[in-house]
């Protein structure tokens, strides 16, 4: 990551910014392991200032915890606060599905509709580097087709809280992850807003009982019915571009009907 000539220090920051926060987000760097400037300067091949930037604004997406005794480290969220805040996090993601069905926002689905495609493909050809990211990138424009910008202020604030929780490094779960978002377009595409709002809140029930399965301490979060936990059949594509297709019969056979 060294600085070419001629490159600025905005890009470099950002650089440097997105390299930690892989990092952080793929567990290479370790919840409650010390951010040392210095080392991570060395490892980047660039001078402490902007990874002194960089873990300023990491701190304000609270991935990174700074205290005056330890310094910084990456955040540590307790049992507690995690339970807690994936049960928040999944009222609110229902909700915001719910809307999306209902407002039916064509150009954000489009949009949707693309990550969506982007995610699935870097699945099938084992880019785990590109999907949390993508994951973002899906739960950011699902937030916008909800079109309430205080719910969706709200759910910016909690997946970035949250991030380290829903951004899963097996295979089959990040299979699993992305067919579960193909099945949340496939139900706001249709307009069925009570499926919308039920499997967007399963998602991150779902997620969230994965990252404390794995501290064996997932038994308080709500279960999931096992026929609803069990993944679509369908290809996750293939299934949203039926789900389109139904839309346009169903917008169509409204038209002849008036």
């Amino acid at each position: 990551m060294k600085r070419r000539q001629g490159e600025d220090a905005p890009s470099l920051h950002g650089r440097v910014v997105d390299e930690l926060r892989q990092r952080i987000l793929t567990r290479r760097l370790r919840p409650g392991e010390r951010l040392v400037e210095e080392r991570l300067a060395e490892e980047l091949g660039v001078s402490r200032n902007p990874v002194r930037e960089a873990i300023r604004v990491l701190a304000s997406e609270g991935l990174v915890e700074v205290s005056a005794r330890r310094g910084a480290s990456v955040a540590d969220m307790s049992l507690h606060e995690a339970r807690e805040t994936i049960e928040v996090r999944a009222l609110l993601e229902g909700q915001n599905a719910r809307l999306a069905a209902r407002r039916h926002d064509r150009e954000v689905i489009k949009r949707i509709e693309a990550v969506l495609e982007k995610g699935s493909q870097a699945v099938a050809q084992g880019r785990s580097d590109l999907l949390s990211d993508l994951n973002q990138q899906f739960h950011r424009e699902l937030a916008l087709a909800g079109q309430n910008t205080v719910l969706g202020d709200l759910l910016k604030r909690l997946r970035e809280r949250t991030a380290i929780l829903f951004s899963p490094t097996d295979p089959s779960q990040q299979r699993r992850a992305w067919e579960e978002h193909a099945g949340i377009l496939r139900a706001i595409i249709d307009g069925d807003e009570r499926l919308a709002a039920t499997l967007a809140a399963e998602h991150v029930i779902r997620a969230g009982s994965d990252y404390l399965l794995a501290l064996d301490v997932a038994d308080e979060l709500p279960q999931l019915d096992a026929q609803k936990a069990r993944a679509p059949q369908r290809g996750p594509l293939k299934a949203v571009k039926a789900a389109r297709g139904r839309a346009a019969t169903a917008g169509a056979g409204r038209a002849r009907s008036r």
